[in-house]
């Protein structure tokens, strides 16, 4: 199943911000599969659109601290949104920002952000009763306990998980984190929480690994926590990441098992994306096929619902991973 609002925008230049995130890597990948000869007559089967469900306040003080929440409802969004994006530099001056270009003001992102983590415990819900949903949203791993991360806000992914436990609809779950940056305010947030494990395969060096793992108060960034199981792939590792995966995905059997797994889909190793701080690890079209097979089998025999959520996927060519891999779910799923 597909959860996706064709209405709303996935680029950020309308906020004036240039970080190379486009429309394309949803409008494309949904027009690819609509207009499949197989899979587009059954588009009503397999696409459905978000309720409109708004998490509140309280669901986001299970995952960050009250005062950064109270911040985010306040006067004080702008400058949240600033430092997460990373919009001004360490001159004081706009760095890929350029708010003249705006035509939607910078707080109105926050209103997509809401939208969006509120999408990812939808999606969660739809998994629960499909097995499988992937949404065109979410993944936003990097927000910490107090402050924002990386184009991270808010950690949908722990947000929506606390939700669904609070309402007793699971007890366990595991977190597949795929995307090229490790999922640091994951791992961090989760670290103390023995209901939720968590796997990370990401670049071995490089943001958000690139800064010193104490700061000058003697306090350790948060970035460094260690997920549950970590797998780091260095520069030039490439031919062995399907067998470092392999190996990462078995240790979770020695974890309870999960009622549902969230899977941080990550279209960014591939190496047509265009966000500068991918590069280091660089995946074919068809490796990127041979994880998201890998993965997805795996959870399939073991009868775990998936949630999937888009994460990072950067560029003009980002749509082709998500398409690739949602023909051949859907195709398996929905062609008989």
């Amino acid at each position: 199943m597909i959860l996706h609002d064709k209405r709303q925008g996935h680029g950020l230049s309308e906020f004036g911000i240039n970080i190379p995130v486009q429309d394309s890597r949803a409008s494309r990948t949904f027009e690819h599969l609509a207009g499949h000869p197989r899979l587009g007559p059954r588009v009503g089967a397999w696409h459905r659109k978000p309720t409109g469900e708004r998490l509140g306040v309280e669901d986001f003080y299970r995952a960050h601290s009250p005062e950064y929440v109270d911040r985010l409802f306040s006067d004080r969004l702008e400058d949240e949104l600033i430092r997460t994006y990373e919009l001004i530099n360490s001159e004081g001056q706009y760095y890929r920002y350029s708010p003249e270009n705006a035509i939607q003001p910078l707080s109105a992102l926050f209103e997509r952000i809401l939208s969006r983590v509120s999408g990812t415990w939808q999606s969660c819900r739809l998994a629960m009763t499909g097995g499988f949903c992937f949404y065109f949203g979410g993944g936003m791993h990097h927000a910490q306990w107090n402050y924002g991360n990386g184009f991270c806000l808010l950690n949908d992914i722990v947000i929506a998980i606390r939700r669904l436990q609070a309402d007793r609809q699971i007890r366990q779950a595991w977190v597949i984190d795929t995307d090229v940056h490790k999922g640091d305010g994951t791992a961090a947030l989760t670290r103390d929480d023995p209901t939720i494990t968590t796997l990370s395969i990401h670049m071995a060096h490089g943001w958000p690994l690139d800064s010193d793992p104490v700061n000058a108060e003697g306090r350790r960034n948060p970035s460094f926590t260690p997920s549950d199981i970590d797998i780091p792939i260095d520069r030039g590792e490439e031919d062995i990441y399907m067998d470092r995966l392999e190996n990462g995905l078995a240790q979770l059997n020695v974890y309870p098992d999960p009622d549902m797994a969230v899977v941080v889909y990550g279209a960014d190793p591939y190496l047509h994306d265009e966000l500068p701080s991918t590069r280091k690890l660089q995946l074919t079209l068809k490796q990127m096929m041979d994880r998201d097979l890998l993965v997805y089998r795996f959870l399939q025999h073991r009868n775990v619902p998936m949630a999937y959520l888009m994460a990072g996927g950067y560029g003009r060519r980002a749509w082709e991973v998500y398409s690739q891999f949602l023909e051949f779910v859907l195709l398996e799923k929905y062609s008989e």
